[in-house]
């Protein structure tokens, strides 16, 4: 469906979980947090009846987020669901690696169309001080076995005096596989707000000193908002993400279910319609879909990340990824 400012309104970012294998510094304090109790957090059954009731909205298409989606047990199967919707076309997953190689497998039987990985260092000591743990071979070993039998794009957030000195290293890892590393400036939710980050423009300008000039890809890639480049004697592609230099709202095509039932139409707003204690309150199908419909028209025109603006109060791994 279209929202009111006329955005067609097709694709699901849907976190199943809040908690995750990792630390990520922008993300999780080191000590972890308080997870959802397992009462908080819907039920696989109860996801598949908010997405079937969405794709008679117009959604699509769904990305499987955390937290860290494959600590949750059973993803693989919520996946096979997903996937029997009748009018759903895709669904990925958006996954740190460290666990993806053992589901694998599991992954492409169920029907995975494709999987994001975060990986923001190829430096095993920054990676350790980044994430909080040693797990950086475990994460190189998957993706290249992901390559092998699913489309892959890597997620790389540049940060300045941490991994800016990389930025080559991590495109360089398009021209040997056919994959899409995408560099994402980082937003300012939760805990992120405390690192400085290079412009999309600078990150670009930095890996064309390395391999030469980068040229626009004319067709579309993906659902989001990257726009990709193709740079000589490269198999994949160097995609740029330019979340708070250029904003995209005006093209966005998202909403998000947490795993906690929010339904947020914004990632960078704290609206959202509780669609648990809808379902939980014996909600007929008809309210339920009423519910998701009001909130995806209402819309926000724009995130809330500049100044003086309304922010979602959470941190990411609460959110989805």
């Amino acid at each position: 469906m279209r929202d009111e400012t006329g955005r067609n309104i097709r694709y699901l970012r849907l976190s199943v979980t809040d908690r995750c294998n990792l630390r990520c510094l922008y993300c999780m304090p080191s000590e972890g947090v308080n997870p959802l109790s397992h009462s908080d957090i819907l039920t696989f059954e109860e996801i598949l009846r908010l997405v079937r009731l969405a794709t008679d909205l117009g959604i699509d298409r769904v990305k499987v987020t955390g937290g860290e989606p494959l600590v949750r047990r059973g993803v693989v199967d919520l996946i096979r669901g997903l996937k029997a919707l009748p009018k759903i076309d895709q669904v990925t997953l958006t996954t740190n690696g460290a666990l993806l190689e053992e589901y694998l497998p599991a992954l492409v039987d169920a029907g995975t169309d494709g999987v994001n990985i975060s990986i923001d260092t190829l430096n095993r000591e920054v990676y350790a001080k980044l994430t909080g743990f040693d797990d950086l071979a475990r994460v190189l070993s998957s993706i290249r076995r992901a390559a092998e039998v699913l489309p892959v794009k890597l997620n790389v957030v540049p940060l300045e005096g941490v991994n800016d000195g990389e930025l080559c290293d991590l495109a360089e890892m398009a021209r040997r596989d056919v994959l899409a590393v995408r560099f994402i400036e980082l937003m300012p939710v939760g805990r992120a707000e405390r690192f400085s980050y290079p412009s999309s423009d600078s990150v670009k300008s930095a890996i064309e000193t390395c391999f030469g000039s980068a040229e626009p890809c004319e067709e579309r890639l993906g659902n989001g908002p990257a726009v990709y480049y193709r740079l000589e004697n490269f198999e994949g592609k160097i995609g740029f993400i330019r979340a708070m230099s250029d904003s995209f709202c005006a093209d966005c095509n998202r909403v998000r279910l947490t795993a906690d039932g929010r339904f947020m139409p914004c990632l960078g707003r704290s609206d959202f319609a509780d669609a648990k204690r809808v379902l939980r309150d014996g909600a007929s199908d008809l309210e339920l879909t009423k519910s998701l419909e009001r909130t995806i028209f209402a819309k926000p025109t724009r995130h809330g990340f500049a100044e003086g603006r309304q922010k979602p109060g959470r941190d990411m791994h609460m959110i989805g990824g």
